[in-house]
């Protein structure tokens, strides 16, 4: 009898590694999603996590009302919380247009989730009290939980986000919650009521959720097809962002995380403005640093100076820079940039890698994302541009885009003031770009030896900027913003800052 009752208990405990893990990575499927379409990942996955714990209170307060069929109970919630997690992400991403049916749906989902996974603990330990000592039995229960909570957050980023995708992620682990439940139904048929019928409800989840799982490309594609509006021909996760081109006619866009990153009709004025600005002015031009840019653009349009001997390229994320190293279309649009032997790769956080760097640049370009969360915010913040300016040579130059001083003046000018903490000289100037609107950018000079209008360096094949850096830098009052603070490590004003003004556009 005690083999049997040990046998019962790990089977049990092993149902509640399983809630931990599964319960865990239906949460941050919704956060991800929540910060793909909304933005500000801190904020999204604060507030996801927030109700997912409080629905878990919510779920285990409820627990002291069932006090039947408890097994039976226990194991059609597993069966629930494999259904709803696991097409949890297939409804989301179906409702991903529509951000006020997104967010109910979101918190909806997150709510109902936590709820059943907070009955299944107290659930599971009424189960057992009365074959296992107490103390054990509270020891063995949570130690299974927070190891099995410990594996979700690791293999998320790592493994799951990369091999399977968000959708196919929360469907797979639908799919083992389900299987713990079958698996249950056969090996405690004899504790169980009803069996024939539980294990048909159990086959049948596990049955949608495969058919779900196999025809998944196709409900992404679906579903972005709609979002987009635009026929969609690469597509690709990664660790850190949901990368997307889709074409029109003749223009091909890129997104990343449902944000445009460039339209191929007019991203040269961007480019060109981001780059030739601080070219044509600098001393020299020998030797450049390029932060963000895995689109290998920027450095299309650093490679039209003869006098460029090195680029050094530092982007996070492996998997945009090895795209547009290896795909036709976009090699087409950077003119193979990324694979020119000037040209050097280091797939680094750019905040660490700039501490660490022991070299000395004649020009720096930094186009990072708009500062949208504060993981993005630091590479904003003063710290990291004094870190930048001790990277330069003398009279070396440094451009950073700004973001939109139109639609967020706030932003720009916090970005501008942040920088002239550190340099010397700065100045700040827009262009328009159609697909952005005006978008802007500052510029530092690390001294005194040269200044904004001097001309240093032309190249002839150029479609947009033309030298005259004085027609970029004048601002009418509607761009204009005053009593910003500087975005700090410690404060992040710049990303509160952001979403204010780009949240009243969405």
């Amino acid at each position: 009898m005690g083999k049997k009752f040990l046998k019962f208990e790990y089977l049990l405990l092993f149902a509640v590694f399983t809630i931990a893990t599964c319960g865990l990575v239906y949460e941050l499927v919704a956060g991800t999603l929540a910060s793909y379409l909304l933005g500000d990942s801190v904020k999204q996955f604060s507030f996801i996590i927030g109700v997912y714990l409080f629905s878990m209170g919510i779920g285990s307060y409820f627990s002291k009302f069932l006090t039947k069929n408890l097994l039976n109970t226990f194991v059609e919630i597993e069966i629930l919380v494999g259904l709803i997690g696991g097409l949890s992400s297939v409804i989301l991403f179906l409702l991903f247009e529509s951000i006020y049916s997104f967010q109910f749906i979101l918190y909806f989902l997150v709510f109902v989730t936590g709820c059943l996974v907070g009955l299944e603990i107290p659930l599971l330990m009424n189960i057992l009290k009365d074959k296992v000592e107490f103390r054990d039995l509270v020891s063995n229960v949570f130690t299974f939980d927070y190891i099995g909570a410990l594996l979700a957050s690791i293999l998320f980023p790592l493994v799951l986000v990369p091999k399977l995708g968000i959708m196919g992620t929360s469907l797979f682990f639908g799919m083992i919650n389900v299987s713990i439940a079958i698996a249950l139904c056969y090996l405690l048929k004899k504790e169980l009521k009803k069996i024939n019928l539980l294990r048909s409800k159990a086959i049948l989840s596990f049955l949608i959720l495969l058919a779900v799982f196999i025809f998944s490309d196709k409900i992404l594609s679906y579903s972005e097809g709609k979002l987009y509006g635009e026929s969609i021909i690469y597509t690709n996760t990664t660790p850190y962002q949901r990368i997307v081109l889709t074409h029109n006619k003749s223009d091909y866009r890129l997104y990343l995380n449902n944000n445009l990153q460039f339209s191929s009709a007019d991203e040269y004025r961007y480019h060109e403005a981001l780059v030739h600005p601080a070219l044509s002015m600098a001393k020299s031009v020998a030797n450049v640093l390029v932060l963000g840019g895995g689109d290998g653009l920027a450095v299309r349009e650093i490679l039209k100076y003869k006098d460029v001997k090195k680029i050094t390229l530092v982007d996070l994320d492996e998997g945009m820079t090895k795209m547009f190293k290896t795909n036709t279309i976009l090699t087409g649009f950077n003119k193979n940039s990324l694979n020119n032997p000037k040209v050097s790769v280091f797939n680094k956080d750019a905040y660490i890698w700039a501490k660490n760097c022991q070299e000395k640049f004649d020009v720096v370009i930094i186009d990072f994302p708009d500062p949208s969360n504060y993981s993005l915010g630091k590479l904003y913040s003063l710290n990291f541009y004094a870190t930048v300016q001790k990277l330069l040579n003398p009279d070396a130059v440094a451009v950073i885009q700004t973001t939109s001083p139109y639609f967020a003046p706030k932003s720009f000018w916090c970005i501008n003031k942040t920088v002239m903490q550190a340099f010397p000289q700065v100045d700040a100037y827009h262009a328009y770009v159609p697909s952005f609107g005006e978008w802007g950018y500052t510029i530092a000079i690390n001294g005194f030896g040269t200044t904004f209008n001097t001309v240093n360096r032309k190249v002839n094949t150029l479609r947009f900027y033309n030298y005259q850096f004085d027609k970029f830098n004048y601002f009418s009052q509607d761009m204009i913003s005053k009593d910003i603070e500087i975005n700090r490590l410690d404060n992040q004003i710049l990303v509160r800052y952001f979403d204010e003004e780009w949240g009243k556009i969405q």
